[in-house]
């Protein structure tokens, strides 16, 4: 199979398995995604700090998985907001464990410092976007309603599947680079076929009723997802680049770790569910 046909196909059985469990049921979703957000971390620090704090690495899955957790009873209606400070010694640990990591008797004060920096930011870079989700996934009345964050998948994929094909057709040869010092098979080709993927999916999810706001709110949450997501995947690129790591893992044969997968979500998402609650669409 050439690369293009297991890109597909791997892409394709990762968007049939989030979408059955967005569908299944809220603890389906919340076991599907809680793996994934731990396997994310886990590829986020052993990029950026190796296997040399294996203590911190264990702190930081923890925290991670606590605020996904967290926030998925509390909007839920399953747990009291008192219990959010279950977080405050879990997180306090982190820098603290780093003192006794393997390598840190060997080398300078400074390099525990930067190690320090990278393993505080992977929960709130990685946990916080996802765990935010469900401030749209449950109701006023704590009714689990997907469809908003289906749509908000729908558009996202749409952006990655458009920017990919218009990017091959139109931008590898001739086009025209869009951030060639991070990402050098970008290009505007690609971006604009993104946006208009964005702009189309957004519309059909308005008309088919699984997007149930209006539609000038519709084209905006795609215009914002769209952009954050192309910022989402900058940004991971450059993180990856810094440690020169082609992909975060290997995971999803054709497109590499889980975070190369969810990079403009992790973006892109919190900005539209913003969006969302300023305006009060849900």
């Amino acid at each position: 199979m050439s690369n293009t046909q297991i890109r597909s196909v791997s892409g394709l059985v990762f968007v049939v398995i989030f979408v059955w469990s967005l569908l299944a049921s809220p603890l389906v979703f919340t076991m599907v995604m809680l793996l994934s957000v731990l396997i994310m971390t886990k590829e986020f620090t052993t990029i950026s700090n190796g296997n040399n704090y294996p203590v911190t690495s264990k702190l930081v899955m923890l925290a991670s998985a606590a605020i996904y957790a967290l926030f998925y009873f509390y909007y839920s209606g399953k747990m009291d907001s008192r219990y959010f400070w279950l977080l405050a010694p879990v997180v306090a640990s982190i820098p603290i464990s780093i003192l006794y990591g393997k390598d840190q008797q060997k080398k300078t004060i400074t390099e525990g410092y930067h190690k320090s920096a990278f393993f505080m930011m992977a929960p709130i870079y990685i946990a916080l976007p996802f765990a935010l989700t469900n401030l749209i996934l449950f109701d006023s009345q704590y009714t689990y309603a997907p469809k908003t964050l289906v749509s908000l998948f729908v558009i996202l994929w749409s952006c990655d599947v458009g920017a990919y094909v218009f990017g091959m057709a139109f931008g590898q040869k001739n086009g025209h680079k869009l951030f060639p010092s991070i990402s050098p098979k970008k290009s505007w080709e690609g971006f604009f076929g993104g946006l208009v993927a964005a702009m189309v999916s957004g519309i059909i999810l308005f008309y088919t009723n699984l997007l149930q706001i209006g539609l000038i709110h519709v084209v905006a949450i795609s215009a914002i997802v769209f952009v954050f997501s192309v910022l989402g995947d900058l940004s991971e690129s450059l993180f990856k680049r810094n440690f020169g790591v082609k992909d975060s893992g290997s995971i999803m044969p054709g497109h590499g770790g889980l975070l190369d997968r969810f990079d403009g979500a992790l973006i892109a998402f919190p900005v539209a569910i913003a969006y969302i609650k300023l305006f009060q669409l849900i």
